[in-house]
């Protein structure tokens, strides 16, 4: 088993006073006014740190794609004449060098570079020897392979202060979300680096502005270190992402908004009750194993009746019958209908691996 990786602490390289830490700036630098006046504002709200993009990797070529080079002298002005460290996305080696050259102080790669080891180890092979922090996001997917492979790719490049960005994930399913959270793949991603500190993506995750409090406020309910939002000083006229920037002012009211919750008591009262709670709960989950245990025999009795009748495992109408009823049962007993129906999707998956073992067993018994 290879040792944990120890990632230098958020409060060591990142200079904020009480946790989240909050980054925010434009998606796009669009010209140094522009810069410097939305900065300004988010200096007055004390924002941790800027951002903002210079390369901008779009999905279609004829989007607008940054001002690349152009814009660097810009960051400095602002980050020179504000006192407030800068981070910009990286691509390419050649992004790094530009970088650094124009005094950014932080890193971070977007998730089209996470999807791409070949990419991420060029970029790791440059930051070699360079003491600056970087952020990786996850990958567009939900593949925490790649996200666990880049944020390795870059720690065995010498790079300690590092941070992961949680920004969901593209799916073809229609949602509310421009990516959907899967809030379970951070949360894996923290039981597999507990140390790494985790920032949350609320503009990307979102795609709108409406949504922002909603989804900012669940990352730090489930312990987020900091939150990085788009921020543009008339956002309206963006010439990217526009739907899900906030102006300034109205960042500042959806902090003000937000409430930062405790990770621990040390109310007595209270950890005697949660510990009778999950000492409840600990006793239900035995119950609920057992029955699925049970639950599992009989899949397996079915599958040696079904070879015995020489009858297909799949069986869409029993299916349709499962999905259909399952959620609208939960549903009475005041449990939500989507949650049902994951549970009894993955249920299914198993039942099939249960009842192909069968078949393949008995065939080669007979055989």
């Amino acid at each position: 088993m290879n040792p944990p990786l120890t990632f230098t602490p958020l409060n060591a390289w990142a200079n904020y006073d009480t946790k989240p830490l909050i980054i925010a700036g434009p998606c796009s630098a669009e010209s140094e006014e522009q810069l410097m006046q939305t900065c300004l504002g988010l200096k007055q709200l004390k924002v941790d740190m800027f951002r903002a993009g210079i390369w901008k990797p779009r999905t279609r070529p004829n989007s607008f794609e940054g001002y690349g080079s152009t814009a660097l002298p810009w960051l400095k002005t602002v980050r020179d004449e504000l006192q407030v460290p800068f981070a910009v996305e990286v691509a390419t080696p050649q992004h790094i060098d530009e970088a650094l050259k124009y005094g950014v102080d932080a890193l971070w790669l977007g998730a089209r570079t996470t999807v791409n080891p070949f990419n991420v180890q060029e970029i790791a092979d440059a930051l070699r020897g360079i003491d600056i922090p970087v952020m990786i996001k996850n990958p567009v997917n939900p593949d925490i392979a790649l996200w666990i492979g880049a944020i390795e790719r870059i720690y065995n490049a010498g790079i300690t202060k590092i941070a992961a960005i949680h920004r969901g994930f593209s799916t073809f399913q229609k949602t509310k979300y421009r990516n959907v959270p899967m809030w379970q793949i951070a949360i894996e991603l923290k039981t597999h680096f507990p140390a790494i500190p985790l920032i949350c993506d609320p503009s990307h995750i979102c795609g709108q502005r409406d949504l922002l409090q909603e989804v900012s406020q669940k990352a730090l309910d489930l312990n987020y270190d900091g939150l990085i939002i788009e921020s543009h000083i008339n956002p309206e006229v963006a010439l990217s992402d526009a739907e899900q920037q906030l102006t300034p002012v109205a960042l500042g009211e959806m902090l003000d908004k937000l409430t930062i919750r405790l990770t621990r008591s040390n109310n007595a009262e209270f950890i005697n009750h949660l510990e009778e709670l999950r000492s409840k709960i600990d006793h239900l989950d035995r119950e609920l194993l057992e029955i699925l245990a049970a639950r599992m025999l009989l899949v397996e009795q079915v599958g040696e009746y079904k070879k015995e009748n020489n009858v297909t495992i799949f069986q869409i109408d029993r299916w349709d019958e499962i999905f259909r009823s399952r959620p609208e049962w939960g549903k009475k007993m005041h449990l939500n209908k989507d949650f049902i129906a994951e549970i009894y999707k993955l249920i299914h998956v198993e039942s099939i691996r249960k009842q192909t073992e069968v078949m393949q067993n008995n065939t080669t018994a007979t055989s």
